[in-house]
């Protein structure tokens, strides 16, 4: 996977003002790995599967995803932001 641009959608953004500090910091250390390595062990990135297929996913911690979309020009949607039960929100 080739990163060339992460861009936010809405919902994503008004999720992540809703996150505690902590969590905050510690997704956009997550992003920064990302963009460095996409493919990096400590995100876990993986494909979803069902009503999510063409979604993949990323850890912030045991109990928060990144949900994001890959488009084929190498840019990157950030969907959402939460814990498990943002797969229920999409």
């Amino acid at each position: 996977m080739i990163v060339k641009k992460i861009k936010y959608g809405r919902k994503f953004i008004k999720e992540f003002t809703k996150l505690p500090s902590e969590i905050k910091v510690l997704a956009i250390g997550k992003e920064d790995i990302f963009k460095k390595n996409p493919l990096h062990s400590s995100l876990r990135l993986h494909s979803l599967a069902g009503k999510m297929k063409g979604y993949w996913s990323i850890s912030v911690t045991r109990n928060y995803r990144i949900i994001l979309n890959r488009q084929k020009n190498g840019e990157i949607y950030f969907v959402s932001i939460g814990t498990h039960d943002v797969y229920k929100s999409l």
